[in-house]
């Protein structure tokens, strides 16, 4: 039996060159689920997503998702991607072995955790502190400039990355330290700032947006301290989960998430196409 995509709309082109599709994948033209593929709505028509990708429950277990994966990697071909990408729910493991099996890489994940009813204390010495306007400017310019790069090692331009970083920070942040819903903070340590905080209440519950412990102060467990006052601040808000986003390259910080009970939820995956 042959299975194949079919599409089941014209292509959708947008002015800026983006492109997208939805297909539905066939044994023998027999529907058996469908496929969503669409380029990168930051890096344009080098790069595609598998936005969506179901195979019915009957047919699943006999190479259906395979077959239309590496259909999808052709179509994306055919339109000059370099790359493509796709995001799997941790809960679908059969998904993330198959991303495995056809090349694909972590290249980050969403973790997130339940809080608990009571804040965690802090280590002695150590407290948190809202961050200031005159240290806003300064940590702003910092973190806008570390997201950037961020982006320019998943493969945008210098100027795209740029413009990316400024467009999410005005949007997250337009009301600066003031921002409703936004805590920045600074943790102390014997008096002296060692980190910075970035939190935000979302709908879903709170999520931690950038925690970083300054160059000078690594390796003495601040990060655990920040990642403490994060929960503390949120449960003070109202906040009954917390959420984050890790590199893969990020070992250090995983860890650290995995040992303060933090779970997958979403893993990101991308995948160079010859």
């Amino acid at each position: 039996m042959t299975t194949t995509l079919r599409p089941t709309e014209p292509l959708q082109r947008t002015p800026d060159g983006t492109r997208s599709r939805h297909y539905a994948v066939c044994v023998n033209s027999r529907p058996v689920g469908t496929l969503h593929l669409a380029t990168h709505p930051v890096f344009g028509s080098s790069v595609a997503q598998i936005q969506d990708l179901r195979i019915d429950e009957k047919d699943r277990g006999r190479g259906r998702g395979t077959v239309a994966a590496l259909a999808a990697e052709e179509v994306a071909r055919s339109w000059n991607c370099r790359r493509i990408e796709t995001a799997v729910p941790a809960d679908e493991q059969g998904l993330l072995r198959l991303a495995g099996a056809l090349g694909y890489v972590e290249r980050n994940r969403n973790m997130a955790k339940d809080l608990p009813k009571s804040p965690p204390a802090l280590p002695e010495g150590s407290v948190g502190r809202r961050m200031t306007e005159t240290e806003y400017e300064p940590w702003l310019a910092h973190t806008k400039a570390g997201y950037a790069r961020t982006w320019v090692e998943r493969g945008a331009t210098e100027e795209e990355a740029r413009q990316k970083a400024d467009h999410d920070h005005a949007a997250l942040l337009p009301e600066g330290v003031a921002t409703p819903d936004v805590l920045l903070s600074v943790l102390e340590h014997a008096g002296e700032s060692v980190g910075t905080l970035w939190v935000a209440q979302r709908p879903d519950g709170a999520f931690v947006y950038d925690v970083e412990v300054s160059n000078d102060h690594r390796g003495r467990g601040h990060g655990r301290s920040l990642m403490l006052l994060a929960e503390t601040d949120s449960i003070a808000a109202g906040a009954t989960r917390i959420g984050l986003n890790v590199f893969a390259y990020n070992a250090t910080a995983q860890c650290l998430y995995d040992s303060l009970g933090y779970e997958p939820t979403r893993y990101f995956l991308y995948k160079q196409l010859l």
